[in-house]
């Protein structure tokens, strides 16, 4: 009776584990929403650096499934760590349901206000599109965000 006991509670752990490992590897809107903010203030204290830290996920603008992205006043993408998205531009970016997200994100971004649209975007890497939502603003003439996946 015992070894049964054991054997189900290693094995409701082991399936606890799981979970958490798969939870671990997601970022939530509250991780996003805070490196949006860090961010900004990178932007805002050395752009071109900021710029170079997005594009390699490097100093924590990589956690989890999270990164920072950012496009010019034109709407040409300044800065994506993947390189298929580092030629997009916002004017033409739809998601695989039709929704212009990067139109609402270059009609919505303002200076210092936090704006958020949903979309269905794959993961880096990825194929499948997945429910995704993304935190945007302004910052001097760039547009950036972080998305997080629901």
């Amino acid at each position: 009776m015992k070894r049964h006991m054991a054997w189900a509670a290693a094995l409701t752990l082991g399936i606890g584990g799981t979970a958490t490992a798969q939870q671990a590897e997601i970022g939530s809107a509250a991780d996003a929403k805070a490196m949006l903010e860090r961010a900004v203030v990178a932007v805002k204290a050395d752009e071109a650096a900021a710029l170079d830290k997005f594009r390699t996920r490097a100093d924590g603008f990589g956690y989890r499934d999270l990164y920072v992205f950012c496009n010019g006043p034109d709407g040409k993408s300044v800065a994506h760590p993947s390189p298929a998205m580092a030629t997009s531009d916002l004017n033409t970016l739809k998601d695989s349901n039709g929704k212009e997200f990067g139109k609402v994100m270059l009609r919505e971004a303002r200076e210092g206000q936090i704006a958020e649209v949903d979309y269905a975007f794959p993961r880096l890497g990825g194929t499948q599109p997945l429910a995704k939502e993304s935190y945007f603003t302004k910052v001097g003439r760039l547009i950036c965000g972080v998305g997080f996946y629901k």
